[in-house]
């Protein structure tokens, strides 16, 4: 275990230092000590490293992502995971908003509540929150999979493309063009799978899912109203 203390280390050193991992590395585990609520920890990894920070974090915490596990044991400010591409990410306690922004791929698992827009602009990223998420969460989901355990906000999936959610509790209000859709068996499994990754203690029979209606892909005046 390597262990930095970011009371006597800078961010840039201790970024840089797991910035040069490579994919056959011997010191894969790493604990960052102190945060102390600082910007962009861990940002632009890309080795099977894994990374605990000991305490809360500020913007960007883990963004861009690769193959590495980056663990909060704290709450995350805004932008958590942002244009993730692989690897892990777990938030121990809540996250700001935006979580998962833009996030192409990996796992983002937020053990406590998710604010406002969480998972905008999706694009193959798998969220799951323990907890609530805030409004306009998956605004202009592209593809991959939001799941939500607690409620949702209002303006859920607005804008829509193809990515699935997944809510087990109340949504306050869902957003243009977001419609409730068919539980299949495939989204069961689906559902399933995701639940079990990130160590979530619910059933997928008591979800419910929700998708895009497909009314705005292409502008058509008739639902003009709806953008």
């Amino acid at each position: 275990m390597q262990t930095i203390d970011m009371a006597v280390t800078p961010l840039r050193e201790l970024n840089a230092a797991l910035q040069a991992q490579a994919k056959t590395t011997n010191q894969t585990a790493w604990e960052i000590l102190n945060p102390k609520g600082a910007h962009a920890i861990a940002v632009g990894l890309d080795a099977p490293i894994e990374v605990t920070v000991k305490g809360s974090t500020g913007y960007y915490c883990a963004g861009m992502n690769k193959q590495a596990t980056v663990t909060v044991a704290g709450s995350a400010g805004p932008g958590v995971a942002e244009n993730m591409m692989s690897g892990t990410v777990i938030i121990e306690g809540d996250a700001s908003q935006y979580a998962g922004a833009t996030g192409q791929g990996g796992l983002l698992v937020i053990k406590g509540n998710a604010s406002s827009r969480c998972g905008i602009s999706m694009k193959g990223i798998d969220i799951v929150v323990h907890g609530n998420t805030g409004h306009m969460s998956a605004f202009m989901a592209q593809s991959g999979n939001l799941v939500v355990l607690g409620d949702a906000g209002d303006a859920l999936g607005d804008s829509l493309y193809e990515a699935r959610l997944f809510v087990r509790g109340s949504v306050k209000s869902l957003g243009a063009d977001c419609v409730e859709k068919e539980m299949r068996p495939e989204h069961i499994a689906i559902l399933t799978d995701l639940l079990a990754r990130a160590g979530a203690d619910a059933r997928p029979e008591e979800f419910k899912r929700y998708g895009s209606a497909r009314t705005l892909y292409n502008f058509h005046v008739d639902n003009a109203a709806a953008y």
